[in-house]
């Protein structure tokens, strides 16, 4: 199969560039893709820099590279599509009518959507990660009171990304909590688990995922095996309908999709927006 060259272009990290296309690219079959990031392109020099590198591209392969541009600056953009590849320019797609129906320019400034030029939201995000950090499976700080949403899960089940992914992204002070076997033997939560009920969320996932998650980080002894496995699964899920705890199965899930689901199901706020 021939590989397609990918290029995401920014002004800033590229991170809106990569995120757009990957969706988009995802929904493609059988393609082979290689992708190429050129962030930070805030010159007529890098500009042209980058029409090179999609020429080349070009020259090298029998089908002309993907564009997914999101140069913000008129001069940056034109100069872009010089390039012989397929452009999918992000903001000729969504700004032209916005500025239409809004009556007004847009600013072209660059950096708005991932920079610092709102240090409030910023600052929120920092603030909620370091929370996540904090109260990491059972942290020594176990301050619930003022979590947002408790994860609980057995070990390996997905909690502490999406703890992570929710603060980053959302502002949201998640915190978690690993279920072990001495949970299971009482058939009950911690009493400050109890205590923050409405609070928790429940995270599962197949037995033969988490057996083969755990074994890539410790092949031999109990922690892995397919009996162990599968015991504290089910404990997990007695515990969960026990105390009518929402849960979700993350073994077909993205950390986005988990963290969306949680989102919805709970109907935590979203402090800050991506």
């Amino acid at each position: 199969m021939s590989e397609r060259t990918v290029f995401f272009i920014s002004d800033q990290t590229g991170v809106t560039a990569e995120t757009l296309g990957h969706s988009l690219l995802t929904q493609f079959d059988g393609q082979n893709f290689r992708q190429v990031t050129l962030p930070f392109i805030d010159s007529d020099d890098k500009a042209h820099e980058a029409v090179g590198k999609i020429d080349a591209a070009a020259a090298d392969s029998e089908h002309r590279p993907i564009v997914f541009s999101t140069l913000v600056q008129d001069e940056f953009r034109a100069i872009l599509k010089e390039a012989d590849g397929l452009h999918m320019d992000i903001f000729d797609v969504f700004l032209d009518p916005l500025e239409n129906e809004l009556g007004q320019k847009s600013t072209q400034t660059a950096g708005r959507a991932h920079g610092m030029s709102d240090i409030e939201s910023y600052m929120k995000r920092i603030e909620a990660t370091n929370f996540a950090l904090a109260n990491d499976d059972g942290g020594v700080d176990r301050n619930y009171e003022k979590a947002d949403v408790v994860l609980i899960g057995v070990s390996r089940s997905g909690k502490t990304p999406t703890c992570l992914y929710l603060a980053l992204q959302y502002g949201v002070y998640a915190a978690n909590y690993p279920l072990t076997d001495e949970d299971f033997d009482t058939g009950s939560l911690p009493k400050m688990l109890r205590d923050q009920k409405h609070k928790l969320f429940g995270l599962t996932i197949a037995p033969t995922r988490l057996q083969q998650i755990r074994r890539e980080r410790r092949a031999l002894g109990k922690y892995s095996s397919a009996q162990q496995v599968r015991y504290e699964l089910r404990e997990t899920e007695k515990l969960f309908k026990r105390f009518s705890i929402p849960y979700v199965d993350t073994t077909e899930f993205s950390i986005e999709e988990i963290s969306s689901r949680i989102l919805d199901s709970t109907g935590v706020e979203r402090r800050v927006r991506p």
